[in-house]
This record gives C-alpha cells, sequence and structure tokens, in this order.
C-alpha cells in the first residue's frame, strides 16, 4: 500500500486545482490519493503504443442517404392549426417585459 501523502501536499494540489476543501477531506484524501494515482499509472501502462486510440469500440460509419427535395407545407398550411397567426407567423403570449 503506498504511502499516504501529507495534508501539506493535499492542500497544495487542492490549491493548484482551485478546490476548496474541509480539514476531513484533506486527511481523508491523503490516503486515497496515493491509490488514485497507482490505479492511474496502470491505466497508462496498458495503453501500449502500437494500440491505436479509438472513440468507440466497434467501427462506426455513418449512413448518408441521397438529398431529395420534397414539397412542404405552405405558410397557411402550416399555421391552419395555430390558435392564433398574424404575418405569416405563429402569434403567442409574452413571457417577458413589455420592453
Amino acid at each position: 500500500m503506498p504511502s499516504p501523502l501529507s495534508r501539506e501536499d493535499v492542500a497544495h494540489l487542492a490549491n493548484l486545482a482551485r478546490i476548496d476543501l474541509s480539514e476531513a477531506e484533506l486527511e481523508r484524501l491523503g490516503a486515497e490519493l496515493p491509490q488514485i494515482l497507482d490505479h492511474v499509472a496502470a491505466v497508462q501502462e496498458a495503453a501500449a503504443a502500437d494500440v491505436e486510440a479509438m472513440s468507440h469500440p466497434q467501427p462506426i460509419s455513418n449512413v448518408f442517404r441521397e438529398d431529395v427535395v420534397t414539397p412542404g407545407l405552405t405558410p397557411d398550411e402550416a399555421l391552419s392549426g395555430a390558435p392564433e397567426s398574424e404575418e405569416q407567423r405563429f402569434s403567442v403570449p409574452r413571457i417577458l417585459g413589455e420592453e
């Protein structure tokens, strides 16, 4: 088991990271940080130079389709179900101030 970091070391690291820690957190992290660093080192060892970096475990390819222009709704058809419309736009109640 790695030796714990001193309270001052943890406080210095927290200061560098701009994290405020309580006294209890400083004491607890003094014992936990060396274990965390050991785990990070183990993960770094697993990433060999001959292993290509990837974002997904399986290859992903994007599915494309032809861009086909299709007719859309006319403004009157789009606004036909609206409770209110004005100048070919939906009319909605004001939710902010009158400015």
